[in-house]
Protein backbone atom coordinates (compact mmCIF):
# COMPACT_ATOMS: atom_id res chain seq x y z
CA UNK A 1 0.00 0.00 0.00
CA UNK A 2 0.90 3.69 -0.91
CA UNK A 3 1.90 5.61 2.11
CA UNK A 4 -0.44 8.99 1.71
CA UNK A 5 -1.92 11.70 4.17
CA UNK A 6 -5.06 9.68 4.35
CA UNK A 7 -3.95 6.39 4.93
CA UNK A 8 -1.62 7.56 7.59
CA UNK A 9 -4.17 9.32 9.69
CA UNK A 10 -4.19 12.61 8.84
CA UNK A 11 -7.04 13.01 7.25
CA UNK A 12 -10.15 10.99 8.58
CA UNK A 13 -11.52 7.72 5.72
CA UNK A 14 -14.64 7.74 4.12
CA UNK A 15 -15.08 4.16 4.65
CA UNK A 16 -16.91 4.25 8.26
CA UNK A 17 -13.50 3.20 10.04
CA UNK A 18 -13.36 6.58 11.83
CA UNK A 19 -16.72 7.10 12.78
CA UNK A 20 -17.34 10.45 10.72
CA UNK A 21 -16.79 11.86 7.21
CA UNK A 22 -14.59 14.50 5.84
CA UNK A 23 -16.22 17.92 6.03
CA UNK A 24 -16.69 19.08 2.35
CA UNK A 25 -15.95 22.10 0.62
CA UNK A 26 -19.96 22.47 0.14
CA UNK A 27 -20.55 22.03 3.74
CA UNK A 28 -19.18 25.17 4.32
CA UNK A 29 -18.81 27.25 1.42
CA UNK A 30 -21.30 30.02 0.77
CA UNK A 31 -21.72 29.87 -3.25
CA UNK A 32 -23.70 33.02 -3.16
CA UNK A 33 -21.57 35.00 -1.85
CA UNK A 34 -18.65 34.10 -4.79
CA UNK A 35 -16.85 36.83 -5.97
CA UNK A 36 -15.25 36.30 -9.51
CA UNK A 37 -13.92 39.78 -10.68
CA UNK A 38 -13.06 41.65 -6.86
CA UNK A 39 -13.02 45.29 -7.43
CA UNK A 40 -10.82 46.05 -5.00
CA UNK A 41 -7.07 46.20 -5.73
CA UNK A 42 -5.59 45.82 -2.06
CA UNK A 43 -5.37 43.24 0.23
CA UNK A 44 -7.66 45.18 2.99
CA UNK A 45 -10.18 46.08 0.39
CA UNK A 46 -10.87 43.02 -1.35
CA UNK A 47 -11.46 41.20 2.67
CA UNK A 48 -13.64 44.13 3.29
CA UNK A 49 -15.22 43.49 -0.29
CA UNK A 50 -15.47 40.10 0.80
CA UNK A 51 -16.98 39.84 4.18
CA UNK A 52 -19.63 42.76 2.54
CA UNK A 53 -20.70 39.39 -0.15
CA UNK A 54 -21.08 37.35 2.89
CA UNK A 55 -23.39 39.85 5.00
CA UNK A 56 -25.36 40.52 1.73
CA UNK A 57 -26.03 36.78 1.51
CA UNK A 58 -27.19 37.11 5.24
CA UNK A 59 -24.71 34.47 6.41
CA UNK A 60 -23.35 37.75 8.62
CA UNK A 61 -25.12 40.55 10.69
CA UNK A 62 -24.57 43.78 8.86
CA UNK A 63 -23.66 45.32 12.44
CA UNK A 64 -20.66 42.45 12.81
CA UNK A 65 -19.35 43.83 9.22
CA UNK A 66 -16.76 45.93 10.35
CA UNK A 67 -15.18 44.45 13.55
CA UNK A 68 -15.18 41.17 11.62
CA UNK A 69 -13.30 43.06 8.70
CA UNK A 70 -10.75 44.79 11.33
CA UNK A 71 -10.23 40.98 13.05
CA UNK A 72 -9.62 39.62 9.87
CA UNK A 73 -7.14 42.81 9.23
CA UNK A 74 -5.72 42.75 12.48
CA UNK A 75 -5.00 38.27 11.93
CA UNK A 76 -3.47 39.60 8.32
CA UNK A 77 -1.12 41.79 9.83
CA UNK A 78 0.41 39.23 12.13
CA UNK A 79 1.23 37.14 9.97
CA UNK A 80 0.15 36.43 5.75
CA UNK A 81 -2.39 33.82 5.03
CA UNK A 82 -1.09 34.21 1.53
CA UNK A 83 0.10 30.70 1.32
CA UNK A 84 2.03 31.06 -2.41
CA UNK A 85 1.23 29.73 -5.76
CA UNK A 86 -1.03 32.85 -6.41
CA UNK A 87 -3.50 31.85 -3.05
CA UNK A 88 -4.54 33.00 0.03
CA UNK A 89 -6.89 31.55 2.74
CA UNK A 90 -7.33 34.50 5.46
CA UNK A 91 -9.15 33.70 8.44
CA UNK A 92 -10.53 34.07 11.61
CA UNK A 93 -13.24 32.35 14.70
CA UNK A 94 -15.56 34.61 15.83
CA UNK A 95 -17.73 34.55 18.47
CA UNK A 96 -21.23 35.08 16.81
CA UNK A 97 -20.99 32.25 14.39
CA UNK A 98 -22.62 29.06 14.62
CA UNK A 99 -20.95 27.36 11.98
CA UNK A 100 -17.51 28.19 9.41
CA UNK A 101 -18.68 29.93 6.44
CA UNK A 102 -16.32 31.12 3.41
CA UNK A 103 -16.46 33.10 0.90
CA UNK A 104 -14.78 32.77 -2.42
CA UNK A 105 -13.09 35.88 -4.31
CA UNK A 106 -10.98 35.48 -7.56
CA UNK A 107 -9.06 38.58 -9.12
CA UNK A 108 -7.46 38.79 -12.75
CA UNK A 109 -4.24 41.41 -11.87
CA UNK A 110 -3.84 39.34 -8.68
CA UNK A 111 -3.38 41.41 -5.07
CA UNK A 112 -0.52 41.75 -3.11
CA UNK A 113 -1.12 39.84 0.00
CA UNK A 114 2.36 39.28 1.05
CA UNK A 115 2.73 36.00 0.43
CA UNK A 116 5.28 33.20 1.10
CA UNK A 117 6.37 33.27 -2.45
CA UNK A 118 6.14 36.84 -2.65
CA UNK A 119 3.60 36.66 -5.73
CA UNK A 120 0.19 38.20 -6.38
CA UNK A 121 -2.75 36.19 -5.20
CA UNK A 122 -5.36 35.45 -7.14
CA UNK A 123 -7.74 33.22 -5.45
CA UNK A 124 -8.63 33.95 -2.26
CA UNK A 125 -10.36 32.29 0.28
CA UNK A 126 -12.09 34.03 3.19
CA UNK A 127 -12.94 31.79 6.19
CA UNK A 128 -14.69 32.45 9.34
CA UNK A 129 -15.53 29.82 12.05
CA UNK A 130 -16.99 30.10 15.66
CA UNK A 131 -14.77 30.93 18.38
CA UNK A 132 -16.27 27.95 20.48
CA UNK A 133 -15.66 24.77 18.15
CA UNK A 134 -11.78 24.88 16.98
CA UNK A 135 -12.75 21.54 15.58
CA UNK A 136 -14.93 22.92 12.78
CA UNK A 137 -12.43 25.69 11.78
CA UNK A 138 -9.54 23.29 11.81
CA UNK A 139 -11.90 20.73 10.09
CA UNK A 140 -12.59 23.65 7.05
CA UNK A 141 -9.04 24.32 6.73
CA UNK A 142 -8.12 20.59 6.46
CA UNK A 143 -10.81 20.48 3.40
CA UNK A 144 -9.43 24.13 2.17
CA UNK A 145 -5.89 23.33 2.06
CA UNK A 146 -6.46 19.66 1.12
CA UNK A 147 -7.92 21.07 -2.46
CA UNK A 148 -5.71 24.29 -2.69
CA UNK A 149 -2.15 21.99 -2.77
CA UNK A 150 -3.47 20.62 -5.40
CA UNK A 151 -1.89 22.11 -9.12
CA UNK A 152 -5.11 21.17 -11.25
CA UNK A 153 -8.20 21.97 -8.27
CA UNK A 154 -6.04 25.76 -8.36
CA UNK A 155 -5.77 25.74 -12.08
CA UNK A 156 -10.01 25.32 -12.66
CA UNK A 157 -10.24 27.76 -9.68
CA UNK A 158 -8.07 30.23 -11.54
CA UNK A 159 -10.17 29.73 -14.73
CA UNK A 160 -13.77 29.85 -13.04
CA UNK A 161 -15.07 32.91 -14.64
CA UNK A 162 -18.90 32.58 -12.91
CA UNK A 163 -19.94 31.74 -9.52
CA UNK A 164 -21.77 28.71 -10.51
CA UNK A 165 -18.29 27.13 -12.15
CA UNK A 166 -16.83 27.92 -8.70
CA UNK A 167 -19.56 25.69 -7.06
CA UNK A 168 -19.01 22.97 -9.78
CA UNK A 169 -15.66 23.08 -9.24
CA UNK A 170 -16.05 22.70 -5.67
CA UNK A 171 -18.45 20.21 -5.65
CA UNK A 172 -17.06 18.16 -8.26
CA UNK A 173 -13.36 18.52 -5.91
CA UNK A 174 -15.46 17.54 -2.91
CA UNK A 175 -16.96 13.84 -4.87
CA UNK A 176 -13.30 13.30 -5.99
CA UNK A 177 -10.65 14.43 -4.08
CA UNK A 178 -7.84 14.03 -6.85
CA UNK A 179 -9.26 16.95 -8.89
Amino acid sequence: MKLSARNVGLYPRRDGFTGESRMKLADFVCFEATITQLQASQRNAVIAEMVDALCKTGHLKKKDKDKITNTIIRRENEASTGMGKGVAVPHIKYAAMDRPVAVVGLSRPGIDFKALDKKPVYSVILLISPADNPDSHLKAMECMFGHLINEKFQNFLGQSDTPEKVEDLFREADEDPSL
